[in-house]
């Protein structure tokens, strides 16, 4: 059984930092491309950051030079670390492993930034 599970995630002040962290778990972890998505309310989920499996690092504008994605394959985890935080940064994060065509994905950990 497949599981990415989220966590890291909370209340923060704009300009603060979180780290989140998923662990993935019934996978081979270092094959797998990860990314991180965010949904904030009443609209569509949002692609944020993705890490191959050979660590080459893709952002999307919105986060470049704020968010740093990174993995630990001894870990089965994948980081999003978070700093500079603002309130448009307030969403549910995802966590996905891919590969080709096979997609999982995690339950999401809710980040709020305000003051």
């Amino acid at each position: 059984q497949v599981q990415l599970v989220e966590s890291g995630g909370g209340l923060v002040q704009p300009g603060g930092s979180l780290r989140l962290s998923c662990v993935a778990s019934g996978i081979i972890f270092s094959r797998y491309n990860m990314r991180w998505y965010r949904q904030a309310p009443g609209k569509q989920r949002d692609f944020v950051a993705y890490i191959i499996s050979g660590s080459s690092t893709v952002y999307a504008d919105s986060v470049k030079g704020r968010f740093t994605i990174s993995r630990d394959n001894a870990k089965n985890t994948v980081y999003l670390q978070m700093n500079s935080l603002k309130s448009e940064d307030t969403a549910v994060y995802y966590c996905n492993a891919f590969l080709g065509a096979t997609s999982y994905w995690g339950q999401g950990t809710q980040v709020t930034v305000s003051s």
